[in-house]
């Protein structure tokens, strides 16, 4: 017989979804208010700003444990009437948030220089976005702390405070970094203390946050501890991500200018349309989360059927608005008609992949919440090593061009949809209780 599965209202998906998504979106478009500033002061500057942003982005890029971790260990506990020890979780984060840190911070003070250098290829440039890189990376220990807040926050299923805390360090730094840049004459490095000046305040306010709910702040090594053991699997999927993706914008340097240039602006149009498709996946870690620590695991298996379908459409619906912009919007990124031209090699495949990425980031999300963190770091792995990888480089043997490359990712993307529907409809995921 046929099990019968629990759904939750639609509303309660998309008031987790759509606040995730607004703490998503905040930083890329606060980046392209910083980009719009110091791209005014000259090309050297903005060059410096470009490979400085790029390092330091490295942080929150492999660091997500501290958000997407916490939020799955929390819902769990959150979800069995737990709520002292899952804000707990929180506070432990924190501390891993502070440690984890200052060692970023010490590290990179010591080899930003190499490291800027090594990337550049250029005296002048290097030496500009160390001067940025080493005022920015004051704010590493603060953008962490501002993960594990929003992890815990969105584990206990508070979605709203979290984007009104980023908005406001954001909304702050937005108005500060022309002051700065150019009222106060920092130039460049105005740029960076703004960039600081924002992690301050929203790192402050979920600081605030955490000491009023009035649970204990020590440190808990055992705690840490474990989160470290999740973290572990998310940072070496997070590394195959960054393999693949390097590889594909390095191959498409060595293809041609106008590739590399048709590749960068259809990548950037994936990656913004990938943050829509993941706040569908955080309201699913938070409310699969939930329901197995609450022992639900008939609710469970709806909450993931539903997210997935909800990501299916939303996919659907992407791949049916870029397929009818496609002669207008590559327009707006670019007038080079060498670029223009090469763009839609790889277009087709960024517009035909959406339905199947709306299923894989959905259900990544609901292995997450579920704490199958060690599944999709294999999942991700063997994909990568499958698939994307070896298409990216015989592409650039045999001359493939954009279509070898999106061909790679395409072949990346199907790998991880039958390892994760496949592991869905087994569900071997859905293991219930407080604690995973």
């Amino acid at each position: 017989m046929a099990v019968v599965v629990d759904q939750v209202p639609a509303k309660r998906v998309f008031g987790l979804a759509v606040p995730a998504l607004g703490v998503l979106a905040a930083e890329p478009l606060y980046v392209l208010v910083d980009t719009a500033v110091v791209g005014h002061l000259g090309a050297l500057p903005l060059a410096g700003l470009a490979l400085g942003g790029v390092v330091l982005s490295q942080v929150s890029t492999q660091l997500t444990f501290l958000s997407y971790g916490t939020t799955a260990r929390t819902a769990r506990l959150h979800g069995a009437g737990r709520r002292a020890d899952a804000v707990s979780e929180g506070v432990q984060a924190t501390w891993l948030a502070i440690v984890v840190g200052i060692v970023v911070l010490v590290a990179g003070q010591l080899l930003a220089g190499p490291i800027a250098q090594a990337l550049s290829g250029s005296q002048e440039v290097g030496s500009a976005a160390v001067s940025w890189l080493r005022i920015a990376l004051f704010g590493a220990p603060l953008i962490l702390l501002t993960m594990a807040g929003n992890g815990w926050m969105r584990g206990v299923q508070d979605a709203v405070r979290p984007l009104r805390y980023v908005l406001a360090g954001n909304g702050m730094s937005a108005v500060l970094c022309p002051v700065l840049v150019y009222g106060a004459g920092w130039g460049l490095e105005g740029s960076a203390v703004a960039n600081v000046a924002a992690q301050v305040v929203s790192a402050a306010l979920f600081v605030r946050a955490l000491v009023r709910e009035r649970v204990p702040l020590r440190p808990r090594p055992s705690i840490m501890w474990a989160q470290l053991g999740l973290g572990r699997d998310l940072v070496l999927r997070s590394l195959g991500f960054q393999a693949c993706f390097v590889s594909a914008a390095a191959v498409a340097a060595r293809t041609s200018t106008a590739a590399v240039g048709a590749h960068q602006v259809v990548l950037q149009l994936w990656v913004f349309l990938s943050l829509v498709l993941d706040s569908i996946a955080i309201a699913a870690q938070s409310l699969v989360g939930a329901a197995l620590g609450a022992g639900d695991e008939r609710q469970a298996r709806g909450i993931a059927a539903q997210i997935t379908r909800y990501g299916l459409i939303l996919g659907c619906a992407l791949c049916v608005l870029f397929a009818v912009v496609s002669q207008v919007l590559p327009h707006a990124f670019t007038s080079d008609p060498d670029v223009l031209g090469q763009i839609p090699h790889a277009w087709w495949f960024f517009v035909v992949l959406q339905p199947i990425a709306g299923v894989v980031f959905a259900l990544d999300g609901v292995l997450l919440g579920a704490g199958d963190a060690a599944f999709l770091r294999t999942a991700t792995l063997v994909s990568a090593g499958a698939g994307f990888l070896p298409l990216i480089w015989i592409s650039l043997v045999l001359d493939w061009g954009l279509a070898g490359i999106w061909t790679g990712l395409s072949l990346f993307m199907i790998l991880r949809l039958a390892a994760v529907v496949l592991r869905w409809r087994s569900g071997r995921w859905a293991v219930v209780g407080a604690v995973r």
